[in-house]
């Protein structure tokens, strides 16, 4: 059987972290710059740590030289302050998603199946989240925020890492990008992988689907189910159509 590198998103597809991320990162970045920010008609799913900063900043009149020069700064913050959050009330309010432990778990099992992560989290952030469900021990590889705020670069970033830690170079289509968001098909087709869609975030199905991935479903509890998915052919890949309806 094909070997495959299976990349999963993390907001939305192993877990939900409420509101918890949404109120550190306006804190962090209030901090910084001394201001009240707004995150009114702010839509954080599919995007990159870094877009987020500089998108809130946007909303609140902080110009993009500005918001650049003092990324580093507020990440910095976002840090210490989620970590603080993770060691507090703020723990209770993430959760797994239903399947997530299971999926991983037989994933993990299989010889032919590399698991990785391709989030917008920067890595600290993502691997602080990861750890109230003890999931890092499953992702030694990945890609993150931080290494590019374009989620479609992130992918070459990941493939290129597992072919230094696991010496294979695994072809595009054997790269599977597991997230619950148009970014996250749009990233698997741009760079030929397979999209494997999971309704499982804020964006319905019906949504998802109009995105054209390969595979989509409603929850990652169908272990059986995705093992045979990523396991076969990919069906189709995207037409130019299809990337275009993600927006």
């Amino acid at each position: 059987m094909n070997e495959r590198l299976v990349l999963f998103d993390i907001d939305g597809t192993l877990l939900r972290s409420g509101l918890v991320s949404k109120r550190v990162f306006l804190h962090a970045i209030e901090a910084v710059f001394g201001r009240r920010i707004s995150s009114d008609g702010y839509r954080f799913a599919g995007k990159t740590d870094p877009q987020i900063v500089q998108g809130l900043l946007e909303l609140s009149g902080v110009g993009a030289a500005d918001a650049r020069a003092h990324l580093a700064e507020v990440f910095e913050r976002y840090i210490v302050l989620l970590r603080a959050e993770l060691a507090g009330e703020g723990r209770a309010r993430l959760r797994l998603l239903p399947g997530v432990g299971e999926l991983l778990g037989r994933l993990a099992a299989e010889r032919w199946v590399s698991l990785g992560l391709l989030t917008g989290n920067i890595e600290p952030a993502a691997r602080l989240k990861l750890g109230v469900f003890d999931l890092n021990r499953y992702f030694s590889i990945g890609a993150f925020g931080d290494d590019d705020a374009d989620r479609g670069r992130l992918l070459p970033i990941a493939r290129a890492r597992a072919k230094d830690r696991l010496g294979i170079c695994f072809a595009p289509e054997q790269i599977v990008v597991v997230g619950d968001t148009p970014e996250d098909i749009r990233c698997a087709r741009t760079n030929g992988a397979v999209a494997v869609a999971v309704a499982t975030g804020t964006v319905p199905a019906e949504r998802l689907a109009e995105c054209g991935p390969d595979h989509l479903f409603s929850s990652l509890e169908d272990v059986e189910g995705f093992v045979s998915a990523i396991s076969g052919r990919p069906e189709g890949k995207a037409q130019e159509g299809d990337i275009d309806r993600c927006g």
